[in-house]
C-alpha cells in the first residue's frame, strides 16, 4: 500500500499505473475534503484518468471522495486522527501488510504536537511500514531567512523548523516516535548520491541554466527523510546509495569577525546587484559595473555605473557621468574588470543571459586627476574593442589576473563557462596593451576545469582557488601558476586542514596570506565566512562572519569585494541572487569588515 499525506493533485498514482508499476499495490491518497472532492471531479471529467483508474463500483460516500481498485481518495483532515483511522478502514486498507506513507512538504505546515501525532500514529497502527518525508531545514542562515519570508507572506507557517531544524532534530523525531530505523540526506546529497547519472544530465541539459547557486542553497535547505519500522529485510534505501557525505563534519570555526553596514542605506539603491565587479580604480574610490539588481523599483540587468568615495573615513556614492552622453554598458554579468592604469580599465567577458553568446571586452576610460572627486562627480567613457582576441574573452564567470612577463603586461584569463560548453578547462595571455593572446609556456599537471573560482595576483603569479567543476560540484583545491625562467608553472598548494570546497567567492591576498571572502559550499549546517590560507605555512583556518548587527540577511554569493591593506578593511559590495522558488534577495548596502584581529593573529 502507499498511502500519500496531503497529496493534493499530485499526478504520482496516474504515472504510475501509466508505467504498469502497480501490480499488487494500492495507492490511497488523502488531503482535505474539498481538495479531494475536486480532484475526484477531475478525474471523473478526463477520460484518459478515468480509464486509468477504473471503476470499482464502490460508493463514494463520507470521507471517500473517489473509490477504483487500486486507488482511493480520502477526504479527511490529517490533524483529526480518530476520523483518518475510520476513513482508512472505509476503504479497504490493510495494517497488516507492508504500508510506504509519503509525505511531501505537508507536515509542517501542521502544529508539531498533531504532526509529532500523526507520526507516532503510522509506526503504531502498521505492522510493516515506510515513511518518506521531504521537507525544508535550517531556518537560520541567511537563505533559511529569505526562505520563512516567502512562507510568511504566503500565509504558510512552517512549523516544523523551531523544533525540528536540522538532519538531527528530525531523525531523532522520527526513533522518538516508534520508528526502528532512521536515515536523512540533504538534497545536494541525494542529487549528487541518489540520482542515476544519466538522470542528472538529462536535467542539466534541459535548459540554459547560470543559476547554481541559488540551486545549492535551496537544495541545502531541503532533505529527504526515510524511516521504517517491521521491514524484512530492513529499509535503509538513503545509507545504501550515501558516498562520501557532501558537507563532512562540522567546519572548524575559530572566531568571528563582525560587519557592520556602510550606513549609507539611501545612497545604496545603485549597490543593490548581483554577478557584478567591483575595482578600486584609485585610492579610497571603487568602481561597480554589471549586474543584476534593483534601479527604479524593478529588477534589471544593471547598464549604469556606481562609484564609492572614502571621505574623511565613510564611504559615499558618487555620481557617475557618461563622456559626452556616451555608450551605456550592456548590463553585463559574471565579467572581469582589470584596472591597467589610474585612467584605464578593461571591462572582459560576461553574459547577458544564460543562453545567449558571452559579451567581450570593454576600455572603460576615466580622467587621471582627482579633482573631480571633490565634488564626487566621476566620469566614465566606454570604447568598444573588437580584436583578434575575441574568441578568447567570449566567456563568463571566469577570472582575469594581471601577470608580468619579460617585461610585457598580460592578463591571465582563466577557466569560465560558455552557453555551450559548462565548463571550461583553458587559459589566455591576453596582452594588456595590443589586445591580442600571446602563447608562453605553461608546466606542469592541469587544474581541472571550473567556474566562479577566484583568481588573486601572487609573487608574479596566480592563485586559483575553489569554482564548481565539471560534475557541478564545488572544488578545495587551491594552484599556484608559479613564474619560471621561460613561462608560467602549474604547482598545487597544500593545506592543513584541507579547505571546504566552494565557489562564488572573492579573494585576495595579504602579506602571504590569501583570503577566501564567502561563497557557496555543500555544508547545508553553515556558511562560508572567511578563510585565511597562510602561504607559508599551508595552515587553513576558516572565522565565521556576526552580523548580528545587521537588519537583513546577508548573502554572501554574487557579491564583490575590496580589500584595503593599510587600514585592514574589507568592503563587501552587492550580493545575493534570484531564486526560482523564492524571490529575488539583494543585499541592502555595502558592509564593512575590520579584518586587523585575524591578520595580526597569524
Amino acid at each position: 500500500q502507499i498511502l500519500s499525506l496531503g497529496a493534493g493533485f499530485d499526478s504520482l498514482y496516474f504515472r504510475l499505473k501509466d508505467a504498469g508499476l502497480l501490480s499488487h499495490t494500492v495507492v490511497c491518497e488523502v488531503d482535505f475534503p474539498n481538495v479531494a472532492y475536486q480532484k475526484a471531479a477531475l478525474i471523473k471529467g478526463i477520460k484518459e484518468l478515468f480509464s486509468l483508474v477504473g471503476d470499482a463500483g464502490g460508493e463514494e460516500l463520507g470521507a471517500i471522495a473517489f473509490s477504483g481498485k487500486d486507488y482511493k481518495l480520502l477526504g479527511v483532515d490529517l490533524s483529526e486522527l480518530s476520523k483518518l483511522e475510520k476513513a482508512l478502514q472505509e476503504a479497504g486498507l490493510d495494517n497488516e501488510i507492508p504500508t510506504l506513507f509519503l509525505a511531501e512538504v505537508v507536515l509542517t505546515y501542521m502544529e508539531n504536537s498533531r504532526s509529532d501525532a500523526l507520526i507516532q500514529w503510522a509506526a503504531e497502527h502498521f505492522s510493516q511500514a515506510c515513511f518518506v518525508l521531504y521537507e525544508q531545514m535550517h531556518p537560520e542562515d541567511p537563505f533559511g531567512h529569505v526562505m520563512q519570508q516567502h512562507f510568511s507572506q504566503l500565509n504558510s507557517t512552517l512549523h516544523s523548523l523551531a523544533q525540528y531544524p536540522d538532519h538531527e532534530t528530525q531523525r531523532r523525531r522520527f526513533l522518538q516516535k516508534g520508528w526502528s530505523e532512521c536515515s536523512v540526506m540533504d538534497m545536494n546529497e541525494f542529487f549528487t548520491f541518489c540520482v542515476p547519472e544519466d538522470e542528472q544530465q538529462r536535467v542539466q541539459a534541459l535548459e540554459p541554466f547560470d543559476e547554481y547557486e541559488e540551486w545549492h542553497l535551496k537544495c541545502s535547505h531541503y532533505f529527504v527523510l526515510t524511516a521504517a519500522k517491521g521491514m524484512k529485510p530492513s529499509w535503509t534505501p538513503l545509507l545504501l546509495n550515501m558516498g562520501v557525505p557532501c558537507g563532512d563534519g562540522p567546519v572548524r570555526v575559530s572566531e568571528s569577525i563582525t560587519v557592520s553596514a556602510c550606513g549609507m542605506h539611501s545612497e545604496a539603491a545603485g549597490l543593490r546587484r548581483y554577478g557584478h565587479r567591483s575595482a578600486l580604480i584609485k585610492p579610497n574610490v571603487i568602481l561597480t559595473t554589471g549586474g543584476f539588481g534593483e534601479e527604479d523599483g524593478q529588477h534589471r540587468r544593471m547598464r549604469n555605473f556606481h562609484v564609492l568615495i572614502k571621505h574623511e573615513g565613510c564611504w559615499k556614492a558618487g555620481h557617475v557621468k557618461k563622456e559626452n552622453g556616451g555608450k551605456i554598458c550592456d548590463g553585463r554579468l559574471y565579467h572581469t574588470v582589470s584596472c591597467l592604469s589610474n585612467s584605464l580599465a578593461l571591462m572582459v567577458g560576461g553574459r547577458t543571459s544564460p543562453s545567449s553568446a558571452a559579451v567581450g571586452m570593454l576600455w572603460l576610460k576615466f580622467p587621471e586627476s582627482s579633482t573631480a572627486l571633490d565634488s564626487h562627480d566621476f566620469t566614465v567613457e566606454l570604447v568598444d574593442l573588437h580584436t583578434v582576441a575575441e574568441p578568447a574573452v567570449l566567456r563568463w564567470r571566469h577570472s582575469a589576473t594581471e601577470v608580468m612577463f619579460r617585461g610585457e603586461k598580460y592578463l591571465f584569463i582563466y577557466g569560465g563557462r560558455t552557453a555551450t560548453q559548462p565548463v571550461l578547462w583553458d587559459w589566455h595571455f591576453l596582452h594588456a596593451e595590443e589586445l591580442s593572446c600571446s602563447v608562453i609556456p605553461v608546466e606542469g599537471p592541469v587544474p581541472e576545469g571550473r567556474h566562479s573560482h577566484s583568481a588573486c595576483t601572487w609573487r608574479g603569479g596566480v592563485l586559483i582557488a575553489g569554482g564548481l567543476g565539471a560534475a557541478e560540484q564545488p572544488l578545495g583545491s587551491v594552484f599556484f601558476l608559479r613564474k619560471i625562467e621561460h613561462g608560467f608553472q602549474w604547482q598545487t598548494v597544500e593545506m592543513h586542514p584541507p579547505l571546504v570546497p566552494r565557489y562564488s567567492h572573492t579573494a585576495h591576498v595579504h602579506e602571504e596570506k590569501l583570503l577566501l571572502v564567502g561563497g557557496v559550499w555543500f555544508h547545508s549546517s553553515s556558511v562560508p565566512g572567511i578563510t585565511v590560507i597562510d602561504l607559508m605555512t599551508g595552515l587553513c583556518t576558516d572565522y565565521m562572519i556576526s552580523v548580528e548587527h545587521l537588519e537583513w540577511p546577508l548573502m554572501l554569493h554574487n557579491h564583490s569585494s575590496v580589500f584595503l591593506p593599510d587600514e585592514k578593511e574589507l568592503l563587501l559590495i552587492g550580493g545575493g541572487g534570484n531564486c526560482f522558488s523564492f524571490g529575488t534577495h539583494l543585499n541592502a548596502e555595502p558592509v564593512s569588515l575590520n579584518l586587523s584581529n585575524i591578520l595580526t593573529s597569524h
